[in-house]
């Protein structure tokens, strides 16, 4: 572990796309792996690209990323995919869209299966990003699986947060709703060329000044991610959006991202001791006097965890 701590380091892809593997089977030598070279991370730019299915989210992060090269910033992707209900698999389509970018060296990308994590992203994408950020990428794309309103997990770990809208969605109301609404720094509509661009674009202005005030100057940037018309304009969006961040707003973003990772890793512990602690059958019974009304969940989450509370002095 600490050889391949060290090649992580170095920013070697091997050792990167290696660390990522051992974070999403959620193995011990991934944890060992994250305690050497959680130092080394929180200097990158993350920037969080997330909307609807269809949206265009992985034709924009790949007209982003010649552009973020241009200026000479090492570049990390991850895209996220949904696994299957049924079978547990995933077709991993999004690194196909990016094959142009492959024999970059400087340009890292990697798919991940949600493997039934809710919000949009996969489990081990927290870790992938302090892998990345630890192997010296300047900036790093997450692109969400296609969301819904309420799904918005990127917002506890990207900086910047793109929301990609599109016309033809049906109930435009539907695409304006709060929760996906309220986390965009900046807004793209995508598929500009659709005749019905510019009603979208009033109505999401419309919306910014009557229910968000707070967001009445983010940008709103119109693009057909397919001819890479808009993406400069995009790129101006993002970068006037990191310009603009006031002294400590940043690590006031980052703290808030601290914080939700420990809950998350804390909540993990603490299910894996009750798991490790009660037993399957005892689980079972206990879920058939909930059934039955003999006893209520909250008084059986209390017996649970008052198995595993220590003692004082141990």
């Amino acid at each position: 572990m600490e050889d391949l701590a060290q090649e992580i380091l170095q920013g070697k892809a091997r050792a990167i796309a290696r660390a990522i593997s051992l974070a999403e089977n959620d193995s011990q030598s991934a944890q060992e792996i994250i305690k050497k070279i959680f130092p080394y991370s929180g200097q990158s730019t993350v920037i969080g690209i997330t909307g609807a299915p269809g949206s265009g989210k992985s034709t924009l992060v790949d007209g982003l990323i010649p552009l973020l090269r241009k200026k000479d910033n090492k570049v990390g992707v991850v895209a996220v995919d949904p696994s299957s209900p049924f079978s547990g698999g995933a077709i991993l389509g999004d690194r196909i869209r990016m094959m142009r970018h492959s024999t970059d060296p400087q340009v890292f990308i990697r798919s991940m299966a949600t493997r039934g994590q809710l919000g949009g992203l996969a489990k081990a994408t927290g870790d992938a990003i302090t892998i990345l950020e630890a192997g010296g990428k300047d900036s790093i794309l997450i692109e969400t699986v296609g969301v819904g309103q309420d799904e918005v997990e990127i917002v506890k770990l990207a900086d910047i947060i793109v929301v990609v809208l599109f016309p033809g969605t049906g109930d435009d109301i539907q695409i304006f709703k709060a929760g996906i609404m309220e986390i965009a720094d900046v807004f793209v509509i995508n598929k500009a060329d659709s005749p019905d661009v510019d009603r979208i674009e009033r109505q999401l202005k419309a919306v910014l000044e009557l229910g968000y005030k707070e967001q009445k100057a983010t940008p709103v940037v119109k693009t057909v991610a397919t001819e890479d018309i808009g993406l400069e304009q995009l790129m101006s969006g993002i970068n006037n959006v990191i310009s603009a961040q006031k002294p400590g707003q940043r690590q006031a973003r980052r703290k808030k991202l601290i914080s939700s990772m420990l809950r998350d890793i804390l909540t993990e512990r603490i299910y894996s001791l009750i798991a490790h602690d009660v037993d399957q059958s005892l689980w079972e019974e206990w879920v058939e006097k909930v059934y039955k009304r003999q006893i209520d969940p909250y008084s059986v989450a209390e017996m649970i965890l008052s198995r595993i509370k220590r003692e004082p002095g141990q």
